[in-house]
């Protein structure tokens, strides 16, 4: 069974002002695996970048802004040290470049290729934001303890500066990176979890990414003040103006940063939440063909896999009932689900209707089995179809003959009219519908035992009673008649109780009384007009 599958960070469930960002991200959802490998790719590229740019402008600000020890830093000094910065960024850039593009290059392969993922393909891509982020936090770390490096010899306190700033703005650019990676994979990550979550990941949860979003929302700026009252003990010459500058830069990046990041990290969880929610929402609707995609390792993953899960759970079991209601019909399997199943029985004032294939013995000796499957099937279809409209349900299926019930497992108003208009109507579509079977009606109604038969193991719902026999019996005598079909003329009398019941017994006409055998009665025979 096909289904249909939710969008995770919700492009098409959400509106707002971000809908065309969403859409750029994630893309269609019959895009191809090299499409979405392109998309991934450029985005991640682009997105890191002006990540990494980003963090590097803030630093170089606050080199600016945090006051220098005075006398110790010379014009000199300052240009070596906005020199260095600069080659290194521009040397750093190719590299991180050319890492990134060895990691699409694999995750091109995995998204392309056919089939489950392996555990180191799906390794490759639930831990790709961590190897991102660890590139970056290796080229981060280099160029932080190269600075440190280079003014340790003319100022420790200079030193302490700029690497505390390199450090505190590498650890929250190197976050955003993650976020912003783990974000723009989801696409391809769908792909690697679809053989299932692995059992251990070790990837950041919620609770981790809480955390996160703590330190750098709230740790990384305090820290910054921190270190910028400590500096300004060290540095007596600080003035007030020169204090006043550098809080305002800390913390209007702190409040845009900080922002980010708890953004980031509160959409790494809301956005899978949401999807679990818009596919419940969908399962109340009554729509159970739903799936939410897994791009997600942690626990928020194992909520995902678990709607999956349930959901296929709910698809089956509808299934199950759809093929108990079939088997044994809609309201004896409704029945059975609400009360239980009990061996045995209870009387019912019930109609009956039997209809059986005339000459099915020469028809299967004369014809190919397959079409003999095909004409059984359409009569039965007719037969089905009819009994339906009429308020019945076909008890059992015996060979070449069909047993219809009225009034059984649940009250029916109206069993003998009912029961008389459908036969009457049957006899017509079979002609009409399937020529090439000559098919004869029994009707009957009275009381009737109607219950679950068998044993514990293997049981079936059936109507046992005089009306089931008298039907059958009804049947072969109508075989020899012109219009094939006769009802126990009793039921003109019972279905003529009201207005619409008077109006089918009046299109039946009552015929002489015949004992049927097997019967000591006489049995006032009926037939439409």
């Amino acid at each position: 069974m096909e289904t249909d599958t939710v969008d995770g960070p919700g492009a098409r469930a959400r509106g707002g002002p971000l809908r065309p960002f969403r859409r750029l991200v994630d893309g269609r959802p019959g895009d191809s695996g090299a499409r979405i490998a392109r998309r991934a790719r450029l985005l991640v590229t682009v997105a890191t970048g002006l990540a990494n740019l980003g963090g590097a402008l803030v630093v170089l600000l606050f080199t600016i802004v945090v006051p220098d020890p005075a006398g110790e830093v010379s014009e000199r000094l300052h240009t070596i040290n906005y020199l260095v910065f600069t080659a290194y960024v521009i040397a750093a850039v190719p590299v991180g470049l050319l890492l990134g593009e060895r990691f699409f290059r694999r995750v091109r392969r995995l998204v392309e290729r056919h089939g489950a993922p392996g555990r180191h393909e799906r390794s490759l891509l639930l831990y790709g934001p961590l190897r991102l982020m660890s590139v970056h936090l290796t080229l981060w770390g280099i160029g932080t303890v190269g600075w440190v490096l280079i003014n340790l010899p003319f100022s420790t306190v200079l030193a302490v500066k700029y690497g505390l700033t390199s450090l505190l703005g590498g650890l929250t650019t190197c976050t955003v990176v993650y976020l912003l990676a783990e974000r723009l994979l989801r696409r391809a990550v769908t792909a690697a979890l679809t053989a299932g979550m692995p059992r251990r990941t070790g990837l950041p949860g919620v609770v981790a990414r809480s955390v996160l979003a703590w330190a750098l929302g709230t740790a990384v700026p305090i820290l910054g003040l921190m270190v910028l009252a400590l500096g300004s003990f060290l540095i007596a010459e600080v003035t007030l103006r020169d204090f006043a500058v550098a809080v305002l830069a800390l913390g209007g990046t702190a409040l845009v940063v900080g922002l980010g990041v708890t953004y980031g990290a509160a959409r790494a969880i809301a956005d899978p939440v949401e999807s679990v929610r818009l596919g419940l929402a969908r399962v109340e609707r009554g729509d159970l063909d739903v799936e939410v995609p897994v791009y997600d390792a942690t626990e928020v993953g194992l909520l995902q896999a678990g709607f999956n899960h349930m959901a296929a759970g709910l698809r089956e079991h509808a299934r199950l009932q759809d093929l108990f209601g079939r088997q044994v019909g809609e309201d004896v399997a409704r029945v059975a689900l609400e009360r239980g199943i009990d061996l045995g029985g209870e009387l019912r004032q019930v109609a009956v209707v039997f209809v059986d294939i005339i000459g099915s013995t020469r028809l299967a000796a004369d014809r190919p089995p397959t079409e003999v499957v095909k004409l059984l099937n359409d009569f039965f279809a007719v037969v089905v179809a009819t009994i339906g409209e009429h308020g019945g349900w076909i008890n059992k299926f015996e060979g070449d003959a069909a047993l219809a019930v009225f009034g059984a497992p649940l009250d029916l108003d109206g069993t003998a009219r009912r029961a008389l208009a459908a036969s009457r109507e049957l006899a017509a579509r079979l002609r009409r519908e399937v020529p090439a079977l000559r098919a004869a009606v029994g009707v009957s109604a009275g009381e009737a035992v109607a219950g679950h038969i068998g044993a514990e193991e293997r049981f079936e719902y059936t109507v046992i009673g005089d009306p089931v026999n008298e039907a059958a019996r009804l049947t072969d005598l109508a075989k020899g008649t012109e219009a094939r079909v006769l009802a126990a003329g009793s039921l003109l009398e019972e279905a003529a109780v009201d207005e619409a019941g008077g109006e089918e017994a009046a299109r039946w006409r009552l015929g002489e009384e015949v004992t049927l055998r097997g019967r000591t009665r006489p049995t006032r025979l009926a037939s439409p007009r």
